[in-house]
């Protein structure tokens, strides 16, 4: 029988899984499995053991250089190496074997401590047993959350973050490409005020741009206080020990912001902000891939064919923009999930329920559609070619959208009636450049300025569009 456990063992996590892969659930380890892959070093069953072990050992050697803990005394090099071995060389190896602990305690956070017991047998401290300082004073949570924060926290700083400002790096070159290609601006759909391409792709490098550092500034918290976030157990083992300050600079030294009053759990009102902010990025991303997927359908832009592909399985002209319409399916089901998260994972009864355990689990099925969307929206964007003689031929000829202009003018002269004129002459329907410059040449207005109206064109009415995309 084939065993799919034995052979994804094997496997590293930065290659493909291949026949495992034919069995996944997820296509986030079938189909997608190499494109998720930067994200299972920080947020997969593996990672998440791999963290809980730096979490422990990290608590034990701060426990050491406190002076108040007197039963443990700082520890010698020797043994500060042999701790820092087993975070630095943590393996899957290892992992399975916690996995196999687990098998027997039925709790994942024990078996990652008797591991640790296992390992550090026979080692000893000047004053007292290393291994029984081992998850002292802690719950669970203490280690789970503080995991999760830094999981969460590594793959927005070494995945998410790169990939993100990567795009908006992508998009900033194409606008400045195009600052100054005029193109017919559509407000309903319909034919309006002239733009610049360029200027339409450096409105989604603003928005990914702020929407980036907003997530990239969401604060990591976490606790390590205890079963009901009383510190009961430490106050009962050291009571003259000055707890707060503790574990203040425990979470200091992780870089995590400590979470004062809690329960048995953090309440992850953080990571709602996370999954809200990263959701924001998304939804912005959402309003890029369909812009771009009706340029594309308007002849704007071409998607370069690329050798041995096929479009169509009967129709062989096909070019289809699959890679925007995969991008927003993705970023689809991130956001669902990504909503789910911040809304469920505040909420918990009392003092602790488990049902954030299941669904923290889920963390990296949001983050990983996230990440296959903004590497299918890059891809989309690199096979792009603007067709500029079809931008330019949509915007030649029309010469109704010079009603704004012409009507404003008129309005700084005090001429009555100016916006009801042009909408008689032009609402609903197309006028021609005669007709449009007979009317210009009847204007009771200064000779200067009916010569600048007569001067303006479709595309040459574009405002400050190329400058500001230029400064984009």
């Amino acid at each position: 029988m084939y065993d799919a456990h034995s052979e994804k063992a094997c496997i590293g996590f930065g290659r493909t899984l291949d026949a495992t892969s034919l069995l996944a659930l997820s296509p986030l380890d079938g189909r997608y499995a190499r494109k998720a892959a930067p994200l299972r070093e920080y947020l997969s069953e593996y990672a998440l053991i791999r963290y809980r072990t730096l979490i422990e050992v990290r608590w034990l050697q701060h426990l050491a250089d406190e002076p108040s803990i007197a039963e443990l005394e700082s520890l010698e090099a020797p043994i500060k190496d042999v701790l820092n071995q087993l975070v630095d060389e943590f393996s899957v190896d290892d992992a399975i074997r916690i996995k196999t602990l687990e098998s027997k305690t039925n709790h994942d956070v024990k078996a990652v401590e008797y591991w640790l017991r296992q390992k550090l047998e026979g080692v000893a401290v000047k004053s007292g047993n290393l291994a029984s300082f081992i998850h002292f004073a802690c719950t669970s949570e203490d280690i789970n959350n503080l995991s999760y924060a830094l999981m969460l926290r590594d793959a927005r700083q070494r995945v998410l973050l790169p990939a993100m400002r990567e795009i908006t790096t992508e998009l900033r070159e194409l606008a400045h490409r195009f600052a100054d290609v005029p193109m017919l601006a559509r407000t309903h759909g319909q034919p309006a005020t002239p733009t610049t391409l360029g200027k339409e792709i450096a409105n989604f490098v603003y928005r990914l741009q702020r929407q980036t550092e907003l997530f990239a500034a969401v604060e990591i918290h976490g606790k390590l206080n205890g079963a009901v976030g009383n510190l009961n157990a430490h106050v009962a083992a050291y009571p003259d020990a000055d707890w707060l300050a503790i574990t203040d600079r425990f979470l200091g030294s992780l870089g995590v912001y400590p979470t004062r009053y809690t329960t048995q759990i953090e309440p992850h009102d953080w990571i709602a902000e996370y999954c809200q902010a990263l959701s924001r990025f998304d939804t912005v991303l959402v309003d890029l891939c369909r812009d771009f997927w009706s340029y594309i359908s308007l002849g704007y832009f071409r998607s370069r064919p690329v050798a041995g592909e096929v479009g169509s399985s009967t129709m062989p002209h096909k070019v289809n923009p699959i890679d925007f319409e995969n991008a927003e399916g993705n970023l689809g089901l991130a956001n669902e999930l990504l909503g789910f998260l911040a809304t469920k994972l505040p909420v918990s009864r009392w003092q602790r329920d488990l049902t954030d355990s299941t669904v923290l689990r889920n963390v990296g099925v949001a983050l990983g559609h996230a990440l296959i969307a903004l590497e299918a929206a890059s891809k989309g964007l690199s096979k792009l070619d603007a067709d500029l003689d079809t931008i330019a031929a949509d915007l030649e000829g029309r010469w109704e959208v010079l009603a704004e202009a012409v009507q404003t003018v008129m309005r700084r002269h005090g001429l009555p009636d100016a916006y009801e004129q042009l909408k008689d002459l032009t609402r609903g329907r197309s006028i021609d450049e005669k007709t449009l410059r007979d009317f210009i040449g009847r204007l009771p207005i200064p000779s200067d300025e009916r010569r600048r109206l007569l001067e303006l064109a479709p595309s040459s009415y574009t405002g400050l569009a190329a400058e500001l995309a230029r400064r984009i």
